[in-house]
Order: C-alpha cells, then sequence, then structure tokens
C-alpha cells in the first residue's frame, strides 16, 4: 500500500453484505493507487512558486473573464507565453470552466485531457463541477483518473465525490469511496464525515448512518442536523425527536435546520404538546421566525387540528408564500370549516395550481364531491392549467358522485395532453369507471396499463367484486400474488366482497384465514363485516354470531346489520331480535333500525311489537332520513330530496314524474297510491 493508512475503526460500521460491495470497487481503484508510488514531494503544485504566478497579468485577467470565448483568449496567450506548463495557472482555468457562472464542463473535459500535469486543486474543482452538475456521475469517472495520475487526493476531494454519489443514489460506488478514504485516514475530517454521513442518508441506509454516527466522537451541528432530518424524510419521527432529545443532554444548541426538523417530527407524529414546547423554546431563545420556519410552526399546528395558532402565525408573516396559504387553506378545509377555508382562498391575490389543489382536496376530504367538480370548473375560467393532482381529485369525486360523463371527459383530457401512462391516474381511471357502473371500461384501462402497482390490482379487484363478477375478482389476486407483488387489507377487502356477492363461502374463509397466515395482516372491522354478511347469507348464523363474539374490537353498526339482513333472510326471528337491539344501543337515533326492527315484528305477524317500534321511535323524536338521488347532466350533478323543491325548475321535474308515474301505474308496473310531491 502506497498511501499510509489511518481513522477510526469505529468509523467502518457497515454490515459484512455492505462490505462486499465496497471491496469490488475498491479493488479497481487500488489497482491504480499501486502502480506508481507518489511522495508529497512529487506534486506538481510544488514546482512553481505560487505568489509569482498569480501575480502574472494573464492570470490577473482571468479573474475578470465572463465568458468561454474569453477564456479561450486567455488560454492562447498562456500556450503562447508557456504559462499554461504552469500546473497552478493551469488550475485557474480549469475551475472557471468547473465552477464559475459561465462553467462548461466539456470544455473543462477538454482542458483536463490536454493537460500534462494537473494538480490537485484541478481535479477538486473539476469534480466538484461535475457533482453539482446534471451529469455528477462523471464527479467518479474524474476520480477514477485522478487515481491514475501522480495526485493524493485529500480532504477536499471526498465530500464532493459523495456528493455526485447521493445525486445519484449509487450506493455501491459511494460506499467504494468511502472505504479508500477510510483507508487514506480522511474519514476524521470532519467535512469528509459530514458529507459520508450526508450520503448515507440520503441512499437510505440509516442504520449504517445512525452506526456510523453513533461511533464518532467528533460531531458538530451539521452532523446532528444531518442524521436528524434523514430520520424525518425517511418517516422515522420517533427516532428523530430522540436525537433531538440527546442533542439537548449534550449540550448542543439548535439551529434553524434542527428546529425544522424537530417541528416537522411533531407534524408527523401529530404530538401537540411537543410541538408548543419547541414553538416556546424558538420563542425564548430569540430564534428568528423565517419565513421556512413558520411554514413548519403552521404545518405542524394544522396537522395537530389546532387552527386557532396556526392562523396566528399565518397573520404575523410579513411575506406569506405559496406554502404558507396552502397549509392554512388545507387545514380549514380538512377540518371541515371549508366557509373559512374558501374565504381565504378568495383572499390570495394569485392562485396557482397548488392552491387550487389545496382546496379540492379539502372539499374531497370533508365528503363534498359535487363541490369539487364545480371548484374544477371556477378553475377552468381562471385559466389555471391543472396538474396530476387536480386529475386524481377530480377522478376521485367523479368516483363518489357516480359522474361518468365527467370521468370519460377527464380521461380524454389525460390521453389529448400526454398525461398517460401515468399509475397514479391509470389507477384512479380504473375506480372511477369501475365506481360509475362501467367494469367493461375500467377492465379496458387496466389492460392497457404498461405499469401497475398494488393499488392498481386492488382497485381492479374491488371493482369486479362489486359488479358481482367474483370468479375474475379471484383471478386477478392470484395474478397479482404470481407475480410478486403483496396484497393489503385493501385487496383483501376487494376478494372477500367478492365471495360474499356470490356466496363462495369455502373460498371466503380460506382468504380470511391467508390474511393472517400467509401475509400476517390484521382483520379489520370490515374484513370481519365481509365473513358475518357471508356466513349469514350462507345460512351460517350460529358460525357468524360465534365471529361477532370473538372478534379482538367491538362489532359496529354494519355488522350487525349484516346479522340482522341474514337473519331476516332465514327466518332466524330470535337472532334478529338481538342484532336489532345492539343496533339500537349503538345509535338510538338511526331512524333506519327503528323501521327495520318495525317490519320483522310486521313479517312475523307482531303488530303490536311493531307498534310499540314507531311509537319509540316518535317518543325519541327520531324522523325518517329523507332519501336523497342524483343525476348527472352535462357533467353537472344535481341532487334531490324527498319534498325537494329547492332546483328552479322544480315544477317541470315534478309535472315529468306524474307523467312517469302515470304511464307506469297504467301498466301496473307500481301499485295505485295517489301521486303527490310530498311522497316523492
Amino acid at each position: 500500500m502506497v498511501f499510509p493508512a489511518g481513522g477510526n475503526a469505529k468509523l467502518f460500521p457497515f454490515k459484512h453484505s455492505s462490505l462486499k460491495i465496497v471491496g469490488s470497487h475498491i479493488a479497481f481503484f487500488y489497482h491504480h493507487l499501486s502502480r506508481t508510488p507518489l511522495t508529497l514531494d512529487e506534486d506538481p503544485i510544488f514546482k512553481t512558486t505560487k505568489l509569482s504566478v498569480l501575480a502574472h497579468p494573464l492570470i490577473r485577467l482571468l479573474e475578470k473573464c465572463q465568458t468561454v470565448d474569453q477564456l479561450k483568449q486567455i488560454q492562447s496567450k498562456m500556450v503562447l507565453s508557456g504559462l499554461i506548463s504552469d500546473a497552478i495557472a493551469a488550475s485557474r482555468l480549469v475551475a472557471f470552466c468547473a465552477i464559475s457562472d459561465s462553467a462548461d464542463l466539456d470544455y473543462c473535459s477538454s482542458l483536463m485531457r490536454n493537460l500534462k500535469h494537473p494538480n490537485l486543486f484541478s481535479w477538486n474543482v473539476a469534480i466538484r463541477g461535475c457533482s453539482s452538475s446534471h451529469r455528477p456521475q462523471e464527479s467518479i469517472f474524474l476520480y477514477t483518473k485522478l487515481l491514475r495520475s501522480n495526485v493524493r487526493p485529500d480532504n477536499f476531494t471526498y465530500p464532493f465525490l459523495f456528493k455526485a454519489c447521493s445525486r445519484v443514489r449509487d450506493v455501491g460506488a459511494g460506499l467504494a469511496v468511502f472505504g479508500h478514504a477510510f483507508q487514506l485516514g480522511m474519514c476524521v475530517d470532519l467535512f469528509v464525515y459530514n458529507a459520508l454521513l450526508h450520503f448515507l442518508v440520503v441512499c437510505g441506509t440509516l442504520v449504517d448512518a445512525r452506526k456510523l454516527f453513533d461511533g464518532s466522537s467528533s460531531r458538530d451541528l451539521v452532523s446532528w442536523n444531518t442524521i436528524i432530518n434523514g430520520f424525518v424524510q425517511r418517516g422515522n419521527p420517533g427516532e428523530a425527536l430522540e436525537l433531538v432529545k440527546k442533542m439537548e443532554e449534550e449540550g448542543i444548541l439548535p439551529n434553524e435546520v434542527t428546529m425544522l426538523g424537530a417541528i416537522s417530527s411533531c407534524a408527523q407524529l401529530q404530538a401537540l404538546k411537543l410541538g408548543r414546547k419547541f414553538h416556546l423554546f424558538m420563542v425564548d431563545n430569540g430564534m428568528e421566525f423565517t419565513t421556512h420556519l413558520t411554514n413548519a410552526l403552521i404545518d405542524m399546528y394544522v396537522k395537530c387540528g389546532s387552527l386557532e395558532p396556526a392562523r396566528c402565525l399565518f397573520d404575523t408573516m410579513e411575506s406569506k408564500t405559496v406554502v404558507s396559504w396552502t397549509t392554512i387553506i388545507s387545514g380549514y378545509a380538512k377540518s371541515g370549516l371549508l366557509v373559512d377555508a374558501r374565504k381565504m382562498f378568495d383572499e390570495m391575490p394569485e392562485k396557482d395550481v397548488i392552491l387550487w389543489n389545496a382546496l379540492l382536496s379539502g372539499y374531497l376530504h370533508c365528503g363534498q364531491a359535487k363541490d369539487v367538480i364545480s371548484l374544477f370548473h371556477e378553475m377552468q375560467a381562471s385559466s389555471v392549467e391543472p396538474d396530476q393532482i387536480t386529475f386524481l381529485c377530480l377522478l376521485s369525486a367523479c368516483s363518489q358522485v357516480g359522474a361518468s360523463e365527467m370521468g370519460i371527459w377527464i380521461h380524454r383530457y389525460l390521453e389529448k395532453h400526454k398525461f398517460l401512462p401515468s399509475v397514479e391516474l391509470g389507477t384512479a381511471l380504473v375506480d372511477m369507471y369501475a365506481k360509475c357502473g362501467n367494469i367493461e371500461k375500467a377492465c379496458c384501462v387496466f389492460r392497457q396499463m404498461p405499469d401497475r402497482n398494488a393499488l392498481t390490482w386492488t382497485a381492479m379487484i374491488c371493482g369486479l367484486a362489486s359488479h358481482g363478477h367474483a370468479s375474475e375478482a379471484i383471478e386477478h389476486f392470484q395474478s397479482m400474488v404470481e407475480i410478486g407483488i403483496l396484497p393489503d387489507e385493501i385487496t383483501f377487502l376487494g376478494v372477500l366482497s367478492a365471495c360474499c356477492h356470490s356466496g363462495l363461502l369455502r373460498e371466503g374463509r380460506m382468504f380470511f384465514y391467508q390474511m393472517t397466515s400467509d401475509y400476517n395482516l390484521k382483520p379489520k372491522l370490515k374484513h370481519y363485516s365481509c365473513m358475518v354478511d357471508l356466513l349469514g347469507r350462507s345460512g351460517c348464523l350460529e358460525e357468524a354470531e360465534e365471529l361477532i363474539k370473538r372478534m379482538p374490537m367491538e362489532a359496529d353498526a354494519v355488522i350487525w346489520s349484516a346479522l340482522f339482513f341474514a337473519c331476516r333472510l332465514h327466518r332466524n326471528f330470535a337472532m334478529g331480535e338481538r342484532a336489532a337491539a345492539r343496533l339500537l344501543e349503538l345509535d338510538p337515533t338511526d331512524s333506519g333500525i327503528y323501521v327495520l326492527l318495525a317490519n320483522l315484528y310486521a313479517e312475523e305477524n307482531m303488530r303490536d311489537k311493531a307498534d310499540q317500534v314507531w311509537a319509540l321511535m316518535k317518543e325519541r323524536g327520531v324522523e325518517k332520513t329523507p332519501g336523497c338521488s342524483s343525476i348527472e347532466l352535462k357533467g353537472v350533478v344535481c341532487e334531490f330530496i324527498v319534498r325537494d323543491k329547492s332546483h328552479p325548475d322544480h315544477e317541470e321535474i315534478y309535472a315529468c314524474l306524474k307523467q312517469l308515474y302515470d304511464h307506469l301505474k297504467h301498466y301496473r308496473s307500481i301499485p295505485d297510491h295517489r301521486f303527490s310531491e310530498d311522497a316523492t
């Protein structure tokens, strides 16, 4: 080994699998290192007096250079004067091409190829320039060339190499560079150490990053911030907060970056109490409430459901960004305060697609799908171009209200404007077509998708199940598993629903068992509901009731309703009465339960008990919930309820409805009851 080894063994924390990757890369690097011994005296940088070179008129002129064309003129004069052969002078040319505002990496590469003896500064700036460019992988190529030369890398070389590996997510090359830096004793340098830590965090190897962090005795604030924010960004806020606490115990004062990580962790965990403590800490310690910090605090309060302090912070901001507006509007909307959300939205001077998406998402979150479609029409009128998130919201809204015409228009728009293929949008289209009743089109979209994920398969399985295509749903489930895509709870809900709709008791039992035995998934209320429904429809009432008793959670109204309807179907009056009693305990204000129970007694010719139920309903002030229907007309969804006269054309609508009623009555399709608007 030519170069002396150095560093602390604790800085090499990786598992054997990681070391194998490192070894294969390092072997290539060291093949070049061992060929030409190098001592520090051989570095061409020491052959010239640095000050005399920097004072040269051409170098002074180079400092004023602004374009590559000007650089080439200066380079020509340097060649004629022989100054180009000086490593220090040549390095200034490389620096301009690599890291100046007028950088030209192609010309930089050409310079490096033609220089006889590039010094370390030249190699470092070239590597640095590539690491920050659109082709960071060239930094690794330059590094291998450096290793073939008689120039030894230093502590300025490796941070930019780690940066390049981070940007292209090349774990293998990064670990190989780390192994080389470790052998050269560079990892004890804090600059190199922090760059290595950042590389491990960005590439997702947090276990190794934490080992590296814990094994080092020389850590600064940058080190702490890197590891803390790494855990935050990778969805492990609990560990991030533990590190913040440990940092406090070691007496290291946090800065803005630290607080951003801590507050973001509280937002993810919805830890309002701890978030308030961090807010108070910032106030007590006189920290500057920058735009980033204030936005993070607003986001934390919003996600914790505490809108008042969020609004106070928002109002105190001197310069509100799109993020500020989006966060507070989303907070109001997702809290159900749609009027306040819309009011703030209207106050925003300029509304871009991000802000519109925030409002659309909020309305969708509150179940106001019809308003989402109306808002989109407003968005079109204001000439704001929709993006993928806009259409995901719209397709979900169409699914909820059955707006098939709107869904078809969206599909055509997506095809025309090259939004497809997209896994997310394709999945949303499959779901929309299935829920709007067009299962054939859903299957067509599914088949045409070049890529599908677990959500796509799940949407298709659930769609087939809801349309009664049980065998196709089960076939898709089996195909999904065969290609290695793991089903989740929703997938199993779809396949269990398919079994339930088609009465496939044996298959339903098998899939319910597979959830826990093969996939370690715990059945939730909806899965139990499917099984109770399936068992009940199949006549296994005692087994269904026993399953309810064995459930690890309390059965909800949906489960008891499933058992109740099964009891009515199979004429099990006693069990049906028990199920109805539990339903009344769960929600004594639900008018539907009283109606069902009264009908059960009526079917058994128990008129007195039926009358008692009606009397109890009246005594408790429970009224029947009026029925609601909707129709889509030219992309607009219109809703109607019993005795509804809110529509401007309600007189014409009722007149038309009466004509239909009379026509059907003429052909004896309906009972001969007197038609009235009150009965409609």
